[in-house]
């Protein structure tokens, strides 16, 4: 035991020491491991050496991430680091993706380290919401990041490859079996086929992953997400957001989110695919706006928790971002959740078991599930109502805690507007029974064995206009 503590002292240290040349060389060091040494830091690694022997696998712990997204070059960074060999394989014969404009919190930085300052290309400091004619600005303690997906995940493929990590191109994930004390895959080529072996396989390769259907995993739900790059108008800074509550057009919302000073995009999620690109053009049309290009495709939408890990034959197969269904569906944003999923699946392969980021992770996913089912219910005269309920200290709230941290969120929420959350939690529960509700008080007022519901909705109405909503 003395032996131990020594050595975990001795450990320590090393862990300080890297911590200082963090701040002089940030590529070299994973300002993670620095956050995070209680389950991963490298120095932790060697006291669990002993029950970690149990689950050697075969090639030399080796670690294949198949698709070059996001999560997956972070989890391959972070496992590289750890002295794992590691392989990333990717369909495209670059790490080139197609252009995207993204919106994150600040909780980016966290994660990301000094990447992220690389991969901002603008700051936002102010939402305003839209509803009907009605209008309510929330400004943020804290600024959201505007950050472009090509450049974040050349960026991460980089740090991914000086941590030691291999990315191999133009190489299609087919299929896996188990074989002997770990994991045969097949990749196809523009010209021919080659087999790969692993202990660990990581599915990294988005809505539609192949690796999901091969290891018998259950496939995420996915919605068409479009957006358009516009010029944006002469009288809206560049450090504004703008979210349009149109229910009866998406369940979700219109965004305009500038990347730039005289640029930004304006997009949607739906529900049908084919619908979905009419409807942008024609809310372009209708507020004056001319789409430069398009950027579009396929995103998960969170519907509850899906396993994300399935042992196969010695093997085990592990799925992160968009493949596991990382995405927290109130606004359809997954960067955040994704490296916090390749966390908690980092710690997994580790440990040998699920930890408390992965805990952590379905624990925030589910109240944005919960959430998005109250907003799914809404029409248009209650989004109304509810940017009206936003007084000075509901909007201080949702200006002082972010997105990523909805628990906190709520209960400032609850303390300091509890109408609000009465409102949306009782409107909820008024959609659900709403045809059978009105007949039932139809049948009572004809009765005369209660009053009938009008003047009680009356009086809703009336309390409505004492809100302060802002006129458009």
């Amino acid at each position: 035991m003395r032996r131990d503590l020594a050595q975990r002292r001795e450990g320590a240290k090393k862990g300080k020491r890297k911590d200082m040349s963090h701040a002089e060389n940030a590529e070299k060091d994973r300002v993670w491991f620095v956050r995070n040494k209680k389950n991963l830091a490298p120095w932790r690694l060697g006291a669990r050496k002993r029950s970690l022997m149990k689950r050697d696998i075969i090639n030399g712990d080796d670690v294949a991430v198949i698709g070059a997204s996001a999560a997956g070059l972070y989890s391959a960074e972070l496992l590289a680091r750890t002295g794992r060999r590691v392989r990333v394989f990717d369909a495209c014969i670059q790490t080139n993706p197609s252009p995207r404009t993204l919106i994150v919190t600040d909780r980016f930085r966290s994660l990301a380290g000094p990447l992220a300052e690389g991969c901002v290309v603008n700051e936002i400091r102010h939402f305003q919401l839209f509803a009907n004619g009605c209008a309510a600005t929330v400004s943020l303690g804290r600024p959201d990041l505007v950050v472009e997906r090509a450049t974040l995940i050349r960026r991460l493929a980089e740090r991914a490859e000086a941590a030691g990590a291999s990315i191999v191109g133009d190489h299609r994930f087919v299929g896996l079996e188990p074989k002997g004390s770990g994991l045969e895959f097949t990749l196809a080529t523009n010209s021919h086929t080659v087999s790969a072996s692993a202990g660990v396989v990581i599915g990294a390769d988005g809505a539609l992953s192949d690796v999901a259907k091969s290891a018998g995993l259950d496939e995420v739900k996915k919605a068409p997400l479009i957006q358009a790059v516009v010029d944006l108008p002469a009288d809206m800074p560049h450090s504004v957001t703008r979210v349009w509550f149109l229910p009866e057009e998406t369940p979700y919302f219109y965004w305009l989110i500038p990347f730039s000073e005289t640029r930004g995009v304006l997009g949607l999620v739906g529900e049908e695919e084919g619908r979905t690109r009419g409807l942008l053009e024609g809310f372009l049309e209708r507020k004056g706006f001319s789409g430069v290009e398009f950027q579009d495709g396929l995103t998960p939408v969170y519907d509850g928790w899906l396993r994300n890990h399935r042992r196969v034959g010695e093997g085990d197969v592990y799925l992160v971002g968009d493949a596991a269904g990382h995405v927290k569906v109130t606004t359809v944003g997954g960067i955040v959740t994704g490296f916090r999923g390749a966390l908690g699946v980092v710690e997994a392969i580790i440990k040998g078991r699920p930890g408390r980021h992965l805990r952590k992770l379905r624990a925030e996913l589910d109240r944005h599930l919960m959430i998005r089912k109250v907003l799914h219910r809404f029409g248009q005269e209650d989004y109304v109502k509810v940017l009206g309920l936003l007084n000075p200290g509901t909007r201080e709230s949702l200006g002082a805690v972010t997105r990523d941290e909805t628990g906190r969120l709520l209960l400032r929420i609850a303390l300091k507007q509890p109408a609000f959350v009465l409102f949306c939690w009782g409107g909820s529960r008024k959609k659900v029974g709403k045809t059978e509700d009105k007949k039932v008080r139809e049948k009572r007022g004809s009765r005369g064995a209660c009053p009938p519901m009008e003047g009680r909705e009356e009086r809703k109405n009336r309390r409505v206009t004492h809100f302060g909503l802002e006129p458009i």
